[in-house]
């Protein structure tokens, strides 16, 4: 009962986000924004996490940066744009979809795509090999398999 308890409570606790009290801005609309972008930005130490998730340093730097930039005036694409010419296309989480991330964004499908198509061939020549040869036995082994069924079983006591 009691770890029933624990998973439940673990189900509905909300993950507990890196932005320290000193972050917060004091407007809710801008802080709302930076909340929002910070979600889209990487961490380059943690590279998995966005800036909002991560504990690191440089994720601390990146969000004082973001507000920066928002208490300046700046829009969203705005401080996007910023970030992307300081530190490079990595610094986002879902790069956009552009000539040079061509590759990264229809790579993946054409790689599924494939491996299915291979799956389908390698199956289809299989098929048609135990085609080919009955159940797959040599013709030794076959005339032996005809011996054993056109004999009578042995009668039980």
């Amino acid at each position: 009962m009691s770890l029933t308890a624990l998973f439940l409570a673990l189900a509905i606790s909300a993950p507990a986000l890196a932005v320290q009290p000193d972050e917060i801005m004091p407007d809710p609309a801008k802080e709302a924004r930076a909340r929002e972008l910070s979600r889209e930005l990487r961490c380059m130490v943690c590279q998995n996490q966005s800036i909002d998730d991560s504990e690191a340093p440089l994720a601390r730097d990146l969000r004082l940066l973001v507000r920066e930039r928002i208490a300046a005036g700046d829009s969203n694409a705005e401080v996007i744009d910023f970030l992307v010419a300081r530190y490079g296309e990595f610094v986002l989480l879902k790069p956009r979809f552009e000539s040079h991330t061509l590759l990264l964004w229809l790579l993946p499908p054409v790689v599924l795509l494939g491996g299915a198509l291979a799956l389908w061939a390698h199956s289809r020549r299989r098929n048609a090999a135990a085609d080919e040869s009955g159940l797959g036995l040599s013709a030794e082994e076959e005339a032996r398999l005809q011996q054993l069924v056109a004999a009578k079983p042995a009668e039980k006591p």
